[in-house]
Order: C-alpha cells, then structure tokens, then sequence
C-alpha cells in the first residue's frame, strides 16, 4: 500500500478498459470481462463458477483488441458478490511496457479512493 504524507491511503488511477482476461489457477480456469486496470492490479467481473478466495495466487492473460496479449502473475486481493480484485505479483519485463503503453497517463497517477480520474 501507498500512503500520502497524512497517512491517507493511495492507489494508481483504475482505468476503464474493454476487455477480456483469462485466469488460470493450477487446473482452474475462468474468462471474464475487465472493469477497470490499473498499474498495480485490475478490476474483473466474478464468474459465477469462481471457487477461489483472497490471497491465492493466479496467472492472467489479459487480451486487449486483436494485437495485444499481456501475461501476468497475480493475487486475488479482493473479491465482492460481483467483482474479483486481482494484484500484480509479477509483470515480466517484456511486457512491462505493453502495459504502460496500455496505461498511458494513468500508469503515474495516484488518487484516493472515492475520487474520480475520469477528467484527467
């Protein structure tokens, strides 16, 4: 976690993105939609035959339009009754500017939880 000078907590700015990622866990395997993304970790819709809870590690092979596959190890971080919050464990370098190029200016931004980067 990332604090500000007052202790506030920070996250990168969550940028809404059309797509798809696969999660894979040993033998398990979901495709989901996208929410959002972020520099640190996305957002996914939960599947309805998700079995895994916080703090299990995954992969994920995130497919963004027809040209860009990104794969990345992850950690479940968070889940609700509609959304599974996934951290990044480990982005290998190779891809690590597919994802910032993917990210643009959100990729160095922070904000607070609650606050809107939709007008940066």
């Amino acid at each position: 976690m990332e604090f500000d000078g007052s202790g506030q907590y920070l996250r990168h700015a969550r940028m809404s993105i059309r797509s798809i990622v696969l999660i894979s866990m040993g033998p398990l395997s979901w495709i989901t939609e996208v929410e959002n993304i972020s520099a640190t970790g996305l957002l996914a819709r939960r599947p309805e035959e998700w079995c895994a809870g916080a703090g299990e590690r995954c992969v994920l092979d995130l497919l963004v339009g027809d040209d860009l596959h990104i794969h990345l190890e992850a950690i479940v971080a968070r889940l609700t009754a509609d959304c599974v919050g996934l951290a990044y464990t480990s982005i290998p370098a190779d891809k690590e500017h597919a994802l910032w190029g993917l990210l643009g200016h959100y990729a160095d931004h922070l904000d607070r939880p609650g606050v809107s980067t939709e007008n940066d």
